[in-house]
């Protein structure tokens, strides 16, 4: 039998997969620090077609990183904290994990 994940390791586990599937790829595809939720979408419908699960099953992921402090929203516009610019511009690897620790550094 399966064990059921509790609602906060659920809830990591989403926004290790969009971070991780969704926006630290778009961010390198897009090769900028800010985006669009239109930008976001399309690359979130890409990777729910390939892994093959609903938009709805990772909707509270993105919610989840803005709370988290590694994305933030201004107007339109959605960026990456400012402490993972450098690895975007690397085009460096940079798992969820690495995206916590930095956002959560002062």
């Amino acid at each position: 039998m399966l064990e059921e994940k509790g609602k906060y390791a659920s809830a990591t586990q989403n926004r290790r997969l969009v971070w991780e599937k969704v926006m630290w790829p778009l961010i390198l595809e897009i090769n900028t620090v800010s985006f669009t939720l239109e930008h976001y979408k399309k690359k979130r419908d890409e990777v729910c077609k390939e892994l093959n699960i609903p938009p709805s099953k990772i909707a509270g992921g993105f919610v989840s990183l803005l709370l988290k402090g590694i994305l933030y929203k201004e107007n339109d516009l959605y960026s990456i904290h400012y402490r993972l610019i450098p690895y975007m511009r690397l085009k460096a690897s940079c798992d969820y994990a690495t995206a916590v620790r930095e956002a959560s550094t002062k």
